[in-house]
């Protein structure tokens, strides 16, 4: 199974190659430009990302839990940030 480093390191890289910078990839996956990034943006975020199929929907409710301190169940662009951070630690 995927470890939660790999998948940070996979988001990493797709950020990095794929986007300017990250406020950029954010915007990119935030479809309907509310400022938060659901679970479906999430999941294709991980796709994008190269996350196996069998894990996205896991995956995707982790980041979720670990990362969206205010409980909407939705990633704001500090939330993401945070994530972000911590890859780079």
């Amino acid at each position: 199974m995927a470890t939660k480093d790999m998948i940070l390191g996979k988001l990493q890289t797709l950020i990095t190659q794929d986007f300017n910078d990250p406020k950029a990839a954010f915007a990119f996956f935030d479809e309907d430009g509310n400022g938060t990034l659901s679970k479906t943006e999430i999941v294709r975020l991980l796709k994008k990302a190269e996350i196996s199929g069998l894990i996205r929907g896991f995956v995707a409710n982790k980041l979720i839990e670990g990362y969206s301190k205010d409980g909407d169940e939705e990633v704001s662009w500090n939330e993401f940030k945070a994530a972000l951070d911590e890859i780079k630690e």
